[in-house]
């Protein structure tokens, strides 16, 4: 008789991930994480002892993927362009997990200036800092008028409610990014 597969946490976390992208975060459960790797449900309860944590560690991975999509920046874009521009097309591509991300409860923090100090957007801030020449103080005022304007965007492509357009959305976020500089470059003037 041949030796059963090992299913791993690695692999549970994976295929959630998976439902997710398939079918919606509502729809993770054990039995759909199971049929997702061809195995009963006793692996996915073995590794998760609630369908809580199981959530919580495909957040964990979605937010991992999520970043790493974000810091993907074309070298000819400005990184802020290109991070807001990164975080629409996120949601364009990946709707199901951008609203997972975004809109499901699951995100460590409960407020902007939380998400502004966490460590997962460390290397976001960083990339906008350099390419921007700003102090931290002036990178976080001016990422939080872009992130705004960008998850404005990005929510209401994700949930069906615009009609994805490159060109114009680019546009906009510039504008965005270069109000949001002037309103630093004002503020370091007082």
């Amino acid at each position: 008789m041949p030796p059963k597969s090992k299913v791993t946490k690695d692999m549970i976390v994976d295929a959630a991930v998976a439902v997710v992208r398939q079918k919606g975060f509502e729809q993770v459960n054990a039995r759909t994480v199971a049929d997702r790797l061809h195995c009963s449900t006793q692996p996915v309860m073995y590794h998760f002892a609630t369908i809580d944590s199981l959530k919580r560690a495909a957040y964990a991975e979605a937010d991992r993927k999520h970043t790493e999509y974000l810091m993907n920046i074309p070298s000819e874009l400005d990184p802020i362009l290109g991070i807001g521009l990164n975080y629409i097309r996120f949601a364009v591509k990946e709707p199901q997990l951008f609203r997972f991300l975004f809109q499901s409860g699951y995100a460590k923090e409960s407020s902007l200036l939380d998400m502004i100090d966490s460590e997962e957007l460390e290397p976001v801030l960083a990339a906008m800092q350099k390419g921007a020449g700003l102090d931290r103080k002036q990178t976080k005022d001016v990422f939080l008028t872009v992130a705004l304007f960008a998850h404005g965007y990005a929510s209401i492509i994700a949930n069906n409610a615009l009609e994805y357009d490159e060109a114009l959305i680019a546009e906009h976020l510039e504008r965005a990014w270069d109000g949001a500089l002037l309103a630093a470059a004002k503020e370091d003037i007082r």
